[in-house]
C-alpha cells in the first residue's frame, strides 16, 4: 500500500529501500520499477524493470529497516539492540524508558519488545533528532504506536549529586521496570535511572569507547543502589557459502559500541563488597 517501505533486491545481492507512493517510479542504471506495479502485490514477489532486470521484493525486516532508514544521530545496529532486547530481558508489558531516541531505530525495537501491553518512554533532547525518529518509527508501524510517548527533552538533567541512595525521581517518572541509557554521558545519569527503577529493575548503557565504558561501569559500581555492572561487547561475521567454497566474509561487523547491565536493589540495600582482587595498577594507591 502507498506508504509502506519495501525492499529491492538485484542477482547480484544489492538491495535499495523505498517508499511506495502512487505513480512514482524507482530507477537505476537497469531501467525503472513502477510503483504502482508494486502497490498490492503480495510480500516476496518478483518485479522486473524496464531494461528487464528482476528484482525480488519484500517488505523489510526491522533490522534492514533501521540500518536504512533516513538517520540523524547513528542507529543501533541490529546485532547491539539484539543484545539490548535479550540481555536486558525487554519482555511483553514491560515499562521501558529511553533516553537518547537518536532516529528511532532502538524505539522501533523496544515497542515490537513490549508489545501492546507494555509502554516506551523516549527521550531525545534534539528536536530535529526527535521528528526523524517520530518519522522513522511512523513509518515502520504505519502509524505512531499508542504505546510510544516520545518527549522533546533531556532526561535526568539537572539530577546528579543525588546522593545515590535516597534518589528523587527526575520529571516525576517512576515504576519502569527497564532503563536503556543511550547518549553521550550516561554516567550522569546512574542517579536519575536509580530513582525511576522499580527494585530489580535494570539499567542497559550503550557507549562507543572505552572511556565512555570506563566512567559508566565506575558510575554504577560506586552509586550503592545497583548489583555489580555487567559489560561486554557483540562482533558478528558472515560467511559464504558456495559449493566447496565455504569461508568467512572478508567484512564483518566488528566494535560498534559496549553495553553495560546493571540491576537495581531494592531501597535500602547495600550491595556486599567485591571480593574479586582487582588487578594490578587497576587503581591508583589512594583508592
Amino acid at each position: 500500500m502507498p506508504g509502506e517501505p519495501v525492499r529491492l533486491t538485484d542477482p547480484k545481492g544489492r538491495s535499495h529501500m523505498m517508499t511506495l507512493q502512487a505513480g512514482a517510479s524507482f530507477h537505476s542504471h537497469n531501467g525503472t520499477v513502477s510503483h504502482d506495479d508494486l502497490i498490492g502485490a503480495p510480500d516476496g514477489t518478483v518485479a522486473r524493470s524496464s531494461g528487464g532486470t528482476p528484482y525480488v521484493v519484500f517488505r523489510p525486516l526491522l533490522a534492514e529497516f533501521t540500518t536504512a532508514a533516513k538517520r540523524g544521530a547513528a542507529v543501533v545496529y541490529p546485532k547491539d539492540a539484539a543484545q539490548i532486547v535479550t540481555l536486558a530481558d525487554v519482555f511483553p508489558g514491560a515499562r521501558v524508558l529511553e533516553a537518547g531516541a537518536g532516529s528511532g531505530a532502538l524505539s522501533c525495537w523496544l515497542l515490537r519488545a513490549v508489545g501492546e501491553r507494555g509502554t516506551v518512554t523516549s527521550f531525545e533532547r534534539r528536536p530535529d533528532f526527535a521528528q526523524i525518529a517520530r518519522r522513522n518509527v511512523e513509518q515502520f508501524f504505519g502509524c505512531l504506536p499508542p504505546s510510544w510517548q516520545l518527549v522533546v527533552g533531556e532526561f535526568g538533567a539537572g539530577g546528579a549529586g543525588l546522593g545515590g541512595r535516597t534518589p528523587q525521581a527526575p520529571q516525576g517518572l517512576a515504576d519502569y521496570d527497564r532503563v536503556v541509557l543511550d547518549m553521550l554521558a550516561p554516567w550522569e545519569c546512574a542517579d536519575a535511572a536509580a530513582a525511576v527503577l522499580v527494585p530489580g529493575g535494570l539499567a542497559c548503557c550503550y557507549v562507543a569507547t572505552t572511556t565512555q565504558l570506563s566512567r559508566t561501569v565506575e558510575a554504577f559500581r560506586g552509586h550503592g543502589g545497583f548489583d555489580e555492572p555487567a559489560a561486554w561487547e557483540t562482533l558478528m561475521r558472515g560467511w559464504h557459502v558456495d559449493g566447496l567454497a565455504v569461508r568467512p566474509q572478508h567484512r564483518m561487523v566488528a566494535h560498534t559500541g559496549f553495553l553495560i547491565t546493571a540491576r537495581r536493589l531494592a531501597p535500602g540495600v547495600v550491595p556486599p563488597p567485591r571480593r574479586r582482587r582487582p588487578a594490578k595498577g587497576a587503581r591508583s594507591e589512594d583508592e
